[in-house]
């Protein structure tokens, strides 16, 4: 493993930064939240057209750039810096790499080029509140998640030559504004019990979408309804199984979000360092007192093993290897530390809703609730190495 970046890596890190410093600012993010879309339109066509940044991670074929989930991670600690609320999780990371593994030839030339370009967004429907279950983060991922039997989740069912869905998916990220949804849902019955997934235009008749209060307002989430909708198999064959390519989409997801969650918990350190050396108390700056020191000095060891940690998990993923899930708690835990002191030594004003520092905090809550909780990120990593297998012994 080589440790250093490159100068493009550099780059996309140091264009991204200048950039979303200009645009995203606490004003500018509290506007993007409160819109109907949850985020700034013309940043996302900035992101798109300045840095390529929906199709980094796309092949140059279908008019991506052609990177590894090692600078996607890199880009998505600049965003996690800011808490930029914009549809590139929804679209680049979750819904796009599936499409990419499963789609047929036409299905990737047709919606491809367009994610790459930022023209399409996209987003990932899975029932209930199985985001973390579907993308194996806290344990396998078969089982009938997506609906089993005749009720709960998403049912699929044949209608001559397509398919036709029914159910209802919570915690869609980025699903009220999505042009184009990947559904996870239920097929065969008790018979031939399998999840497919399915392509279904953001404007198909019999879809809605409401956009539902999230305890995280940078991370925008809709409930999804289909009654009786037109859907396009992903793939065009049934037989495919999805629950591998789920798994490794999984992965490269937690990498991605511990690399955002790194991001978050240095700015929020950064912060809190900036206010208690302005921050006066007994005629002296709060920041000169030990107490303070030793506790952001144990902030800043959780930043740094945690951005460790994501950096290795970018490499990792990039070459083939599982281990984001550990990096992904290891950086909610800095985060969550992070933004709590943040809170605390901002004193009344970290307790305000007009304060920066509870979005940390409710960035770091929030991604807990969707993709972990730690201990069970924590518990899958050592059942999928084996730490605590029970090995019987012949005497």
């Amino acid at each position: 493993m080589d440790a250093g970046f490159t100068a493009e890596q550099d780059e996309i890190r140091r264009t991204l930064r200048e950039l979303l410093r200009k645009r995203c600012g606490p004003g500018e993010l509290r506007a993007a939240v409160d819109s109907p879309a949850g985020h700034d339109p013309a940043l996302w066509t900035a992101l798109a057209e300045r840095l390529g940044l929906p199709g980094l991670a796309l092949p140059e074929a279908y008019g991506g750039v052609g990177c590894s989930a090692t600078e996607l991670v890199l880009a998505c600690e600049e965003t996690g810096r800011a808490l930029a609320p914009s549809p590139l999780l929804a679209t680049a990371v979750l819904a796009g790499p599936l499409i990419l593994a499963l789609g047929t030839g036409a299905q990737r030339a047709e919606l491809l080029p367009r994610i790459a370009s930022g023209s399409l967004t996209a987003a990932l429907a899975v029932p209930g509140t199985s985001l973390a279950t579907a993308l194996a983060l806290t344990g396998e991922n078969g089982g009938d998640w997506a609906g089993g039997g005749r009720a709960g989740g998403v049912q699929a069912r044949r209608a001559g030559d397509g398919w036709r869905l029914y159910g209802q998916a919570d915690q869609v990220l980025d699903g009220h504004s999505a042009g184009l949804l990947v559904v996870a849902a239920h097929a065969g019955g008790f018979a031939r019990s399998r999840t497919l997934l399915f392509l279904v235009p953001g404007d198909a008749d019999g879809l809605m979408r409401v956009r539902q209060t999230a305890l995280d307002a940078t991370r925008p989430q809709a409930r999804i309804q289909l009654r009786d909708v037109k859907a396009e198999l992903l793939g065009g064959d049934e037989e495919t199984g999805v629950l591998a390519p789920l798994a490794t989409v999984g992965d490269t997801a937690a990498a991605v979000l511990a690399g955002e969650a790194v991001g978050a918990a240095d700015q929020a350190l950064a912060r809190t360092v900036e206010y208690v050396r302005q921050r006066e108390q007994f005629g002296r700056a709060i920041g000169s007192f030990q107490a303070v020191q030793h506790r952001l000095a144990d902030v800043y060891v959780q930043v740094q093993a945690a951005r460790s940690a994501a950096y290795y998990a970018a490499w990792a993923t990039a070459n083939g290897e599982r281990v984001a899930g550990l990096a992904l708690a290891q950086a909610l835990e800095a985060l969550r530390s992070a933004a709590a002191e943040a809170i605390q030594l901002h004193g009344g004003i970290g307790f305000t809703w007009e304060h920066e520092a509870h979005l940390y905090f409710k960035r770091a809550s929030g991604d807990e609730l969707l993709f972990g909780p730690m201990h069970r990120l924590r518990a899958h990593a050592a059942d999928a190495a084996q730490l605590f297998e029970v090995k019987e012994v012949t005497v």
